[in-house]
């Protein structure tokens, strides 16, 4: 089991944490915790690449901070 951290620019509000829940959501993950800012994401890394779940958090809108 692998545990990532993201901190994402453009986040400001409720929606767009629904927005990144959503996306991730469709990804077969452990666990998923978004806030404003932020995602902790658990997931299987022989299931899953970390890029998939870069991938679904821009195809919410948004980026990740460098």
């Amino acid at each position: 089991m692998t545990e990532l951290s993201y901190k994402i620019n453009g986040m400001s509000c409720g929606h767009c944490v629904m927005a990144v829940k959503k996306e991730l959501s469709k990804l077969n993950l452990e666990s998923v915790e978004v806030e404003i800012g932020s995602a902790k994401i658990k997931f299987d890394e022989t299931k899953i690449e970390a890029l998939a779940l870069e991938n679904a958090i821009r195809e919410a809108g948004y980026e990740i901070a460098e």
